[in-house]
């Protein structure tokens, strides 16, 4: 019985042993993988129809010899506390090109922004019941160099306030290229990593020591510093500079101008800039 049993097993054991062998092997998947990887059959490839790109047109040159330089007259009134307001506001006419519109709201914006100072002061400050003949705002302009499209405004402005001992007087400058539709800075004139302000003081200085307005307690007024030399044109005559009163004179004197001509700048104007000093 005991051998009989023992030939069962064997043969079983055999049995199993040859289903292995006809059965195919099977590619264990990594526990990591947590998923079949699925083969797909290669597919042809999707063509997209490109979005069309637009590149904006470049504005046409704006030329300036079409155009003219007006003005439009501001006036205000105020009782309590009384003031008047006078001004006459430029503005280019004869384009309406966004760029000489964009220039002409500059334009009042600067001025309207100096009146509006003007105002909140008076009404803070100012005596309700007049001791001269009340509070008074006058502002007027200058075209002070034209050419190309290069356009170079100075705004003078006189004010008074009510009581005071005599009015006051300030300038504010205004440089514009019309075909790019931006203001000029100062810096843009001159060569990169030029001393301009340097050159530009030394000039100066010399310029108002040889006047007899008393520079010499003031000097500090044109040294070489960007706050010093925010008030500039240019001219046919050259680079015109501009120090209020009590910049680098008493109030007696009044404001200065200095014009530095072209040739003191040669060395360092940007050749980019250069026609710009060229005569006009």
């Amino acid at each position: 019985m005991k051998n009989k049993n023992y030939f069962v097993w064997i043969l079983l054991l055999l049995t199993t042993f040859a289903c292995s062998l006809m059965t195919p092997p099977t590619t264990q998947v990594p526990a990591s993988a947590g998923v079949t990887e699925v083969v797909s059959q290669p597919q042809a490839a999707v063509t997209f129809t490109p979005i069309p790109t637009f590149t904006a047109a470049a504005p046409s040159p704006q030329s300036s010899e079409t155009l003219s330089l007006n003005a439009e007259p501001f006036s205000e009134k105020g009782d309590a506390p009384p003031y008047t307001f006078t001004a006459q506001i430029p503005y280019l006419q004869g384009s309406d090109d966004i760029r000489v519109t964009n220039f002409n709201a500059l334009l009042r914006q600067i001025a309207e922004k100096e009146i509006s100072i003007f105002r909140d002061s008076i009404l803070t400050i100012a005596p309700l019941d007049p001791i001269n003949a009340g509070s008074s705002f006058d502002l007027q302009y200058t075209l002070v160099g034209q050419k190309q499209d290069y356009w170079g405004i100075k705004y003078d402005i006189s004010l008074y306030f009510d009581g005071s001992a005599h009015p006051s007087h300030y300038s504010v400058t205004i440089n514009y290229n019309l075909d790019q539709g931006r203001e000029i800075p100062l810096a843009e004139l001159f060569s990169p990593d030029s001393n301009y302000l340097q050159v530009i003081s030394d000039f100066c200085k010399a310029e108002l020591s040889a006047r007899n307005i008393g520079f010499d307690g003031f000097a500090v007024g044109a040294d070489p510093l960007p706050e010093n030399y925010t008030r500039w044109n240019i001219s046919k005559e050259g680079l015109v500079i501009t120090f209020d009163e009590y910049q680098v004179a008493p109030y007696a004197a009044g404001p200065q101008v200095v014009v530095i001509p072209a040739s003191a700048l040669q060395s360092i104007i940007n050749p980019d800039r250069s026609l710009l000093f060229s005569g006009q």
